[in-house]
């Protein structure tokens, strides 16, 4: 089925625009065409399904799940709705706050947290289409252990201590024996039609806000595939040394625009030959440790917990990526 995006670059690429399919230009264009088509066509279609699967999933209903789980159950609950749930790395504050004030240990919380921006359908449906699902179950799987370890370390380290004074205050008053937020039991379940309405609006407005940085992220990767000869990367990147993990986990932090953006520029350093632990390095560490989601987070953590959240994700993107470039 993804041959037709193939076949349709090549009609476009080499028949209409009539580019040489061996010149840097005419592969460029090709890999855009191909790579924009199918990652918006399987985007629109899978977000759909998606959003009308979850429909009756509400922010209620997972905080007072979480609430009074055992620890070591907890982590890996909150982790596992930190990636099935659609909540990006913004959107994900308030419920920290929720969870928070609901008195759930802030090890689960920050289990979600980490996880929810790190495993979102966007990121899962491009790195499928784009590098096969094996690499995508990796990517989760390590996405959600990552969730996991960042919640037991800050658990050990008691780090509610490190909250804002407000909202540690709430995390020490509230009554265990009361959901942060309404009895999600008494919630309406939606029709058809309104699981159809509302998985209509929610692809629209994801679309909506990603499409550009799709654009974007093809775009660089398409130069990259086209221009950036291979060689470069064989004699400065293929040995894969240790230095290049931690300086790519580094320099995606400010170029972050959004994880769309960055997995099309994934496949290209990839396919040019950069290692399989550079590269995951800098699409995590792009997803993971972005600059605006840090600063909405100083609004509701001390800086001490925010660098401490900050240097466990680089130091577990590090070791990931060093790992990798070892074993693959």
């Amino acid at each position: 089925m993804l041959g037709v995006f193939t076949q349709l670059a090549d009609w476009l690429a080499y028949s209409v625009m009539g580019l040489d399919p061996d010149t840097s230009l005419g592969l460029g264009i090709h890999f855009f065409i191909e790579d924009t088509s199918k990652i918006l066509v399987l985007l629109i279609v899978l977000i759909y399904l998606i959003s009308f699967l979850r429909a009756a999933l509400s922010a209620e209903k997972v905080r007072d799940y979480l609430q009074g789980k055992n620890r070591g159950v907890g982590y890996g609950l909150g982790a596992m709705f930190g990636a099935i749930t659609p909540f990006c790395s913004c959107s994900s504050i308030p419920l920290f706050m929720g969870f928070v004030s609901a008195r759930i240990p802030i090890g689960i919380t920050v289990a979600f947290l980490v996880t929810s921006p790190l495993i979102n359908e966007v990121v899962v449906i491009m790195l499928g289409s784009i590098l096969g699902i094996k690499f995508t179950v990796m990517y989760i799987v390590i996405g959600m252990a990552l969730g996991i370890f960042a919640g037991l370390i800050l658990d050990v380290f008691k780090a509610h201590r490190w909250l804002q004074p407000f909202l540690a205050k709430a995390y020490l008053q509230a009554d265990k024996s009361q959901p942060g937020g309404g009895d999600a039991s008494t919630q309406e379940r939606l029709t058809y039609r309104q699981r159809h309405q509302f998985a209509v609006n929610e692809t629209s407005a994801i679309v909506s806000r990603i499409w550009k940085w799709v654009i974007i992220g093809v775009g660089i990767g398409a130069f990259i595939h086209g221009f950036v000869p291979a060689q470069w990367f064989e004699q400065n990147l293929s040995e894969g040394q240790w230095w290049t993990v931690p300086l790519a986990t580094v320099s995606a932090i400010p170029i972050y625009t959004n994880a769309s953006g960055v997995v099309p520029v994934m496949a290209s350093l990839i396919e040019k030959g950069m290692p399989l632990g550079t590269t995951l390095a800098f699409c995590m560490g792009a997803v993971a440790i972005s600059l605006p989601e840090f600063m909405m987070l100083k609004q509701v953590m001390q800086y001490r917990l925010l660098a401490l959240i900050t240097g466990y994700l680089f130091v577990a993107i590090s070791i990931v990526g060093w790992l990798f470039n070892a074993f693959y």
